[in-house]
């Protein structure tokens, strides 16, 4: 049979999944967090001149969260008590480099020393250290290597003690300097054996100085009570807070899981809109299929937003019932759960689990929590069960917090304890989880006197 080629027009029929506005966007308000969605809200009531929200307009408005939920709508106008009160902003936190300007204004020093420290402050980093080159100030002010050494001890001589530093060694060495009476043993360590004392290597650092290794623990524990980071003492870095999107509480024996509507804008439609609906004329006519538009855009982000509270209250009330015994004894009892677990005794897919549990907080009695924080891995046993990784976490911490630090634990010493126990779990997974937790190296851990 000859191939044959040429145009021609056929009809061919088939079925896809193909994704709509409205699920596109249903998608976008699950995954979004509370705060997320009232940006979202906001700009998406600023593009819909029909959609309004609490505070955005001074006209009455429409309930459409009474209208999703029952089919009735209120026309009971939105109140706003809080109209008129008067918020008052909070006082912003001196920055660092303030803080070192006002304190250079009380000095008695001359006006070309003034001009180096000054340009010297506005060089020094977040943290306080100052990172230019010497050679490189004097170039520019036209001094010699004495009148910046002379300009950078102003500097160094300010508060918080350590700033001007132009290394970690030399911030330590600046703030043992400011005590009474400064350990010899400690500012010899910040200048030549940190490296070592981080390392644990106690023994050879005290082989070299020439002294006991108490005096060298002694010491060390003299330069962990510095401050590294002298510059954050200061303001200048942004809080962030969080906002829980649900909100567990304890009610006679039993959890009841709320979501967390306080600050969420009311939705509504413009009731102008409304009467313009009715109109007959001409121009209402021409701008009717407009409005219609705007009309079931609104309608679809009501839906979208309904759908979300359910959506969250569902899963999180799941995850409630699922790690009940962890809400009852505390993190020993957290067990393993994943997504797919929840998505099954929903009917839910999976991604829309995902989704709604990402970048989510739950406000619980044992904390504010994140939602994957109830998602642990599990650590198998020796009956067949399997142990959540953060519960083994917590057996870890509290066997070194309780470990004789004149010996402490090994890796391999936890992980002989927790076979013991029944958890099969080894070495290397026991260093990965002390890791995790912030604890160092029992070589580093060890002290050599009570």
């Amino acid at each position: 049979m000859a191939l044959s080629m040429g145009f021609g027009l056929i009809q061919d029929q088939r079925m896809k999944l193909a994704m709509t506005p409205e699920l596109r966007q249903a998608i976008q308000v699950l995954q979004y967090s509370a705060t997320e969605l009232v940006q979202f809200l906001q700009e998406q009531a600023l593009e819909n001149p029909v959609l309004e929200v609490e505070g955005g307009g001074g006209e009455e408005i429409l309930a459409w969260t009474d209208y999703w939920r029952s089919g009735t709508v209120s026309r009971a106008p939105i109140r706003r008590d809080d109209e008129d009160r008067q918020w008052e902003a909070p006082a912003r936190e001196e920055t660092l480099a303030e803080g070192l300007e006002s304190q250079l204004r009380l000095m008695n020093v001359d006006q070309q020393t003034e001009r180096i420290v000054s340009y010297l402050i506005g060089n020094l980093d977040e943290h306080g250290y100052l990172g230019l080159d010497a050679v490189q100030i004097c170039k520019r002010f036209n001094v010699g290597i004495d009148q910046f050494q002379a300009c950078l001890g102003v500097l160094q001589s300010m508060d918080p003690a350590g700033v001007g530093a132009r290394s970690l060694s030399e911030c330590l060495r600046l703030q043992l300097l400011r005590k009474p009476d400064p350990d010899p043993i400690a500012l010899t360590i910040t200048e030549n054996h940190l490296q070592d004392i981080a390392a644990g290597r106690h023994r050879q650092v005290a082989k070299v100085i020439g002294c006991d290794l108490v005096s060298v623990q002694q010491a060390a524990d003299c330069i962990k009570t510095l401050d590294p980071r002298p510059g954050l003492a200061f303001g200048g870095v942004d809080s962030h807070y969080i906002r829980p999107d649900v909100i567990v509480e304890a009610v006679n024996g039993s959890y009841r899981v709320t979501v967390n509507e306080g600050g969420m804008p009311r939705l509504g439609i413009n009731t102008h809109y409304e009467h313009f609906l009715r109109r007959q004329d001409e121009e209402a006519q021409q701008a009717l299929p407009y409005i219609k538009r705007q009309w079931q855009a609104a309608l679809w982000l009501v839906k979208s937003v309904e759908q979300r509270r359910q959506t969250l209250r569902r899963v999180a009330q799941t995850i409630v019932d699922e790690q009940q015994e962890f809400f009852n004894h505390g993190i020993s009892r957290l067990k393993p759960l994943t997504l797919r677990q929840i998505a099954d005794f929903l009917g839910l897919h999976e991604s829309t689990v995902s989704r709604a549990t990402q970048q989510k907080y739950m406000q619980t009695p044992r904390g504010l929590l994140p939602f994957r924080y109830f998602f642990p891995s599990g650590v198998s046993t020796a009956q067949g069960t399997n142990v959540s990784a953060q519960s083994v976490k917590d057996n870890i911490a509290r066997m070194i917090e309780r470990e004789r630090k004149i010996q402490p634990f090994s890796d391999q010493q936890i992980a002989d304890v927790l076979q013991g126990e029944g958890v099969r779990i080894s070495r290397r997974t026991v260093a990965k989880y002390r890791e995790e937790l912030g604890f160092p190296s029992s070589q580093v851990r060890r002290r050599y006197s009570d």
